[in-house]
């Protein structure tokens, strides 16, 4: 009696353990694509879901490097000329959220608008 019960708890046991696995399983990220062409940003507004993490890439397409800021988002990454760079957002409250380049503020301006 006693063995049967204990093997009984053991698939007890194994059945929370698996369930809790297969819950903690995370959809994967929406992903963003920005280009930075003649320092622009393209497209210069995107659209994400409220109360969602996302990954923006970024792409330089201009041979010079440019540093995607923001100071609502609380991020500053430097991506150098011809190369791309990941960066994470969220989850964020519905609104807009402005970014720029730093390095040529007056024409690399974009925002997020989060809905």
């Amino acid at each position: 009696m006693i063995f049967r019960v204990e093997k009984i708890f053991l698939h007890m046991i194994l059945l929370l353990f698996f369930s809790a696995g297969v819950s903690t399983v995370q959809a994967e990220k929406p992903l963003i694509e920005i280009e930075i062409r003649d320092h622009l940003f393209w497209p210069s507004e995107v659209t994400v879901p409220a109360n969602t993490k996302v990954k923006l890439l970024v792409f330089n397409r201009d041979p010079t490097s440019e540093e995607f800021e923001s100071y609502e988002l609380n991020r500053e990454k430097v991506i150098m000329g011809n190369q791309k760079a990941v960066i994470y957002i969220g989850p964020l409250l519905p609104g807009v959220y402005p970014f720029f380049g730093e390095f040529n503020p007056d024409t690399a301006q974009g925002k997020i608008i989060v809905e």
